[in-house]
């Protein structure tokens, strides 16, 4: 690990600095784990899919998107072709998803009832790891403005087909079990409001914090 990267987080960082070491020991194995994990998502989109138009699917599976998208970051990193344009993507993506997941599974927890307890508690702890793990992108990874608008315009479009203005059908984010309706996905309830809202906020959180990381005043934290 290049000592001098990115230092300016450390602050504030949520990952202690001894488990930050034993990550980037670990960096194969996580790279393994977050690409099972896309692979365990992919399938678990299985019944979306089927229902999405094929030019729609990347917009579907935002977080084994994310998975990838920083196995990647992490494993080009690792072979020193480090990309600040995957690594950009990345951040926003498991910001956004590790933290969308756990809100609406609490938001909506009633109709999540029918996931046996070991997978809602796998799917809820599982998308804060996520979270976490993104601020190990710091550590390789300066970034630059335009590599953070690359990273906020991929997010702010699937925000905007997810909620808002789907490209073709209906919107493409994920199914919550609130919306379906005697077996149709319904999006004009309070449900696709309320995931809409966490969706944009975190987003917006995410890019605060990559602005944040290249701003003058983080040189002086």
């Amino acid at each position: 690990m290049n000592s001098t990267s990115s230092p300016t987080l450390t602050i504030w960082s949520p990952i202690p600095a001894p488990l930050e070491r034993i990550a980037f020991k670990l960096v194969w194995p996580i790279v393994f784990i977050n690409l099972l994990g896309t692979a365990f998502g992919f399938w678990y989109y299985l019944p979306q899919f089927s229902a999405e138009p094929f030019l729609m699917w990347p917009f579907v599976p935002d977080s084994p998107v994310a998975t990838l998208f920083f196995a990647l970051s992490l494993g080009l990193w690792k072979l020193g072709k480090n990309s600040i344009w995957i690594s950009s993507i990345a951040f926003i993506g498991c910001i956004k998803l590790g933290l969308w997941t756990p809100y609406v599974l609490l938001m909506f927890s009633s109709d999540f009832s029918y996931l046996h307890p070991l997978m809602y508690h796998f799917l809820f702890w599982s998308h804060l790891a996520m979270a976490l793990q993104a601020f190990l992108i710091f550590r390789y990874t300066t970034f630059s403005f335009a590599a953070i608008l690359v990273g906020f315009s991929w997010h702010f479009f699937n925000d905007i087909v997810d909620y808002f203005i789907p490209l073709i059908g209906s919107p493409h984010h994920t199914w919550l079990p609130s919306e379906v309706i005697g077996g149709v996905v319904n999006h004009s309830g309070s449900a696709h409001s309320i995931a809409a809202a966490g969706a944009v906020l975190l987003t917006s959180i995410s890019l605060v914090f990559l602005l944040i990381s290249i701003s003058p005043f983080s040189q002086r934290l």
